[in-house]
This record gives C-alpha cells, structure tokens and sequence, in this order.
C-alpha cells in the first residue's frame, strides 16, 4: 500500500514537471523567461529523478543510468540560470540542458506507457519492437527540433530572478 502510494506520488511529481516543463521551452522559443514556470519545471523534475532512485532494488537498470544524467544536467541548467543568470554561453548552456532534462522525462514517459498501458504494451511487450522504436524515435527528433528554436530563439531581456 505504501509502495503504491509512493508510484502514484512519483508519477504525479513527474507529470507536473512535464507539463510546466512543456511550458517552458514554448516560453523559450517565445523568448520569455516565466520564472515560476521555470522554477516549478527544475525542482519537480529534480525530484522526480531523486525519488526514482527511491524504489525498492532489483539490480541495475538503464532507469538509474537515465537519473544520474537527468540530475547532472538538471544541476547544470540550475547552475546557469540561478548563479550564472544565462550571461554568455551559460544562455545556450541552460537552454539545451532543461530541454535535454525534460526528453529525458518524456523517454521515461514512453517506456513506462509501453510498460502499462496494454494497447501500447500489446504492440511493444519487450520494447524491442518497431512501435517502441518510432515512438521514442519521434520524441528525440521532436526535443531535438525543439531544442534548436529554443536555443536560437531564446534571448531574454533580463537576468532571470528566483520566485
């Protein structure tokens, strides 16, 4: 029970991260800054990679590789907008590392939907299968086109202050 409550409480914190993360990067190709957006897309993603690592262990998988990088580059794009406040080449560094933080939430995303939604599992039971690969596929070229405007388009006015 407890368990379950903590997936639901996981798969929550994820969603929301997603979804601000969404508004984000649109924000990004808009050239807008939306700080508490922002905010709120780096720390629920943070924690979504930190309490992944919560779960109970049954030996290494490629989720653990996935986390590690989420917060390494989550802790960059932090590091950029927070404390370099995206002067020079921290703008660029901070654009691609929060688009590359939330691809990474979506790849997650597509694995865990082809894990348990039985259509999707159905077409991809081992994730090995033409479905599984176009979807993620898609995804990457999709965050990669979007992680191009984003970083072209994205020249903010001002330093981006904390909420």
């Amino acid at each position: 029970m407890l368990l379950n409550a903590f997936t639901l409480l996981h798969v929550l914190i994820s969603l929301v991260g997603i979804a601000a993360g969404v508004v984000v990067v649109f924000g990004m190709i808009a050239s807008k800054l939306l700080p508490r957006w922002t905010s709120i897309f780096l720390w629920t993603t943070v924690l979504t990679s930190a309490t992944g690592f919560l779960f109970p262990f049954h030996g290494f998988k490629p989720s653990y590789v996935v986390g590690v990088l989420s917060l390494i580059v989550l802790a960059l794009a932090i590091y950029a907008r927070n404390s370099k406040r995206l002067a020079g080449g921290w703008r660029a560094t901070y654009v691609v590392t929060a688009v590359i933080a939330l691809y990474f939430n979506f790849f997650v995303l597509v694995v865990q939907s082809f894990e348990k939604v039985p259509a999707l599992h159905a077409l991809a039971p081992t994730q090995t299968e033409p479905p599984f690969k176009i979807a993620q596929l898609t995804v990457l070229v999709l965050f990669v086109v979007l992680g191009i405007l984003a970083t072209v388009k994205f020249h903010p006015a001002v330093t981006p202050q904390l909420p």
